[in-house]
């Protein structure tokens, strides 16, 4: 940092002159508070932070002058400025979040050793009740209790709802004991539940790992899928319903498309394999045959006939080829809804 001159005999010029850059950046913060302006300093890398905390605990009273000669080249400076660039690689990857791929965010930090920029807290205040409720139930008691007591009250009773009762309560408890944690130790939980989550964030998986065995799924025979839920249910019966409610097929429609898209899906149908899927479903019962009924009896009258007629003169149809068509037109509506022209209801208003 160097040795302080006596800045209190300083004339302006001289004065202004023989300070470095540091302490007149010292200087321009130490006015700006003076002013009850709120600076985002704790955004600053540490090192940085303690710098000028030390440059300002051994500054000496400075004369009118040389603060005037300070601003002024602290205004120039801005004025002449064109653009700025973040400072190191942890500013570059915050400038830059969003833009980069998720997974190579993670790596550069990983490589390089850079901590997540900004307060970790903020990050984990902002997630949702959903998310933080597995955060929660993953971590010891103590640590829940942290985290507990670092929510707002409203969002914190949500997430004691979402809790199984023992375990809410335990956590309760265990606030009272919080009033102990240091700040280094809340520093390094913060940081410790950041990193978990933007290692989340950061999966190479687009989909969790209910949702990518029900997308594999639904592109199985109705053996295979049934036999695969069977043996999922011997297993863990928790993720079996789980990827139970991530599949979909063309039993699902009826739940999954709301009757008023219907003639949109089926214009965007091969005729094919709808006339296909009509008439396996014809004189059967069951789940298909039921979203058969559903698509005819959500489009227009004369297309619904024709559909009909068509398919009756199809005759039987073979189970593989019914498959097939079924799971034809279950991909359209994907495709439908990935191209952002239909909307899926949501697996909670199935049974509504």
């Amino acid at each position: 940092m160097g040795t302080l001159a006596p800045l209190g005999q300083m004339s302006a010029p001289a004065g202004a002159a023989e300070l470095t850059r540091r302490q007149k950046a010292a200087i321009i913060v130490r006015l700006l508070l003076s002013e009850g302006e709120t600076l985002p300093l704790r955004d600053l890398p540490d090192e940085m932070q303690s710098d000028l905390t030390h440059i300002i605990g051994t500054m000496r009273p400075i004369d009118r002058a040389t603060l005037d000669a300070v601003v002024e080249e602290f205004a120039a400076e801005l004025e002449g400025l064109g653009l700025t660039f973040p400072q190191g690689l942890a500013g570059a990857l915050s400038a830059l979040d969003g833009q980069i791929s998720p997974h190579t965010a993670a790596r550069l930090r990983k490589e390089a050793g850079v901590k997540l920029a900004g307060d970790p807290w903020d990050r984990i205040r902002a997630l949702e009740v959903k998310d933080l409720v597995p955060l929660i139930e993953q971590e010891s008691t103590e640590v829940g209790a942290v985290v507990l007591s670092k929510l707002d009250v409203g969002k914190a009773a949500q997430v004691l709802g979402a809790l199984p009762g023992a375990r809410a309560r335990r956590i309760t408890y265990a606030v009272s004991q919080t009033t102990g944690v240091t700040p280094e130790a809340l520093e390094r939980i913060g940081l410790s539940l950041a990193a978990q989550v933007e290692a989340r964030r950061a999966s190479v998986f687009d989909k969790g790992p209910a949702e990518m065995v029900g997308a594999i799924l639904n592109y199985s025979t109705a053996n295979t899928r049934d036999d695969m839920l069977t043996g999922l249910d011997e297993t863990d019966a928790e993720f079996a319903e789980q990827v139970r409610r991530a599949i979909f097929t063309f039993a699902n429609i009826p739940a999954r498309v709301a009757p008023r898209d219907v003639p949109k899906v089926v214009r965007n149908l091969d005729q094919a394999a709808l006339i296909t899927a009509i008439a396996a479903s014809m004189g059967a019962e069951g789940p298909e045959a039921a979203a058969a009924d559903f698509l005819l009896g959500n489009m227009s009258g004369r297309l619904a006939d024709q559909l009909r007629e068509e398919a009756g003169e199809l005759g039987r149809v073979k189970p593989k080829d019914a498959e097939a068509a079924m799971t034809e037109i279950v991909n359209a509506i994907r495709e439908m809804e990935a191209a952002g022209d239909l909307l899926l209801l949501a697996e909670e208003e199935e049974d509504g």
